[in-house]
């Protein structure tokens, strides 16, 4: 039998140049069996503190509930570590960062172990690829150079649309003022057609939008061809949902800031969101993954992973996209960058628009240590 040998957090800080170079922070989880056999995982902590009680939950729970274990056994392991992580936070927090990180890599080593995709342990393909979408924050004061740069997302590498967070970096002051936001949309379409995917993204850490507000953005902004609207409101704030969902023709997403299954079920069962929003680094891991998109397809609504990381939460999030009905894009980001083209051998990319199944065994991705070391905190 294979057992895990050594769980190591380990936390990178690094430039995004899809975020205005802004420094963004992430934990890592790197563990070994006893044949050498290494799988990685990742929680996107975002601050240094949090990275550093993150990595104090993996090395306590990894070293009390995951060493010695056979890592074929990972989805018991990931009961047990919840169970545990219970203590720590019963609905999402740091735990739910480490149980991510946890539940990642043991899926990683479990294929590279079996010498197998993770896409073929989770189930029967649903996809032999998907559209792949920019996923970008703009940035320029000039609404002409954003739609210049966006355009030249679809129109030169071939993306099937664009996602634009906003409220971030940078000067471009969106998601505040609806005829600027509106302008930008139709300098876009006017670069890009009428069948490219557009989606707006409110900034949740700067922006504040209330009913009237939200509305007033979003019907303006399906006259250009809005695919969906996204976290226009608070999580908690369903009846604000409600009343946008029967006032827009247009999807709207949200549910990335849940933290685990229970919180998923209460938001979902909610009925406020046409599209739902799922983070793996986040969320409990690939396993919660799983059992988010069980509700999903229940409810018969989308899923739409949320994969703005490393090459480690894109390839779990690819794994769960690819292996459901109900999903419709999978988003990359569009500027090369330290944690999607140094970290790994090959970087996931699009061809032809589209973004296939990473055919190497485990989470398909040859994480590069010497790149770890060096964007290492």
């Amino acid at each position: 039998m294979t057992a895990v040998r050594s769980v190591t957090p380990i936390s990178v800080r690094y430039p995004e140049p899809n975020d205005n170079d802004a420094i963004r922070h992430l934990t890592l989880c790197r563990i070994e069996a006893d044949d050498g056999t290494v799988g990685w995982g990742e929680a996107v902590t975002s601050w240094p503190d949090a990275c550093r009680a993150t990595e104090a939950m993996i090395d306590g729970i990894g070293a009390e509930l995951v060493v010695g274990r056979d890592p074929l056994d990972n989805v018991d392991i990931w009961r047990s570590c919840r169970q545990r992580a219970w203590w720590y936070g019963n609905r999402g927090g740091i735990s739910s960062f480490a149980l991510s990180a946890l539940d990642i890599a043991l899926w990683d080593l479990r294929g590279r172990v079996l010498g197998v995709p993770v896409t073929e342990l989770l189930g029967e393909l649903c996809h032999e690829s998907l559209p792949a979408i920019a996923s970008t924050h703009p940035r320029d004061a000039s609404l002409e150079v954003e739609a210049d740069r966006h355009a030249r997302y679809v129109n030169e590498l071939g993306f099937k649309g664009c996602k634009l967070g906003l409220g971030k970096k940078g000067d471009a002051r969106l998601g505040s003022e609806v005829e600027r936001d509106v302008e930008l949309i139709r300098l876009l379409r006017d670069r890009i057609g009428p069948d490219p995917m557009l989606m707006w993204d409110r900034g949740v850490n700067t922006l504040t939008w209330d009913f009237d507000f939200a509305l007033g953005l979003t019907n303006a902004l399906e006259e250009h061809g809005l695919t969906w609207i996204e976290e226009p409101f608070e999580p908690d704030e369903h009846d604000e949902f409600r009343r946008l969902k029967e006032g827009c023709s247009t999807l709207v997403g949200s549910g990335e800031r849940e933290w685990n299954v229970e919180g998923y079920r209460d938001f979902i069962g909610a009925g406020v969101a046409d599209v739902i929003g799922f983070d793996p680094g986040r969320a409990e891991g690939i396993t919660g993954g799983r059992c988010v998109i069980e509700l999903v397809e229940e409810a018969g609504i989308w899923f739409n992973a949320h994969a703005w990381s490393s090459a480690i939460v894109s390839a779990a999030s690819l794994a769960l996209s690819l292996t459901t009905p109900r999903v419709l894009v999978f988003e990359l980001k569009a500027e090369e960058n330290p944690m999607q083209h140094e970290l790994v051998e090959e970087p996931i990319a699009a061809t032809a628009g589209q973004v296939a199944p990473l055919p190497g065994p485990g989470l398909g991705i040859e994480v590069r240590e010497e790149v770890v070391d060096r964007y290492r905190f």
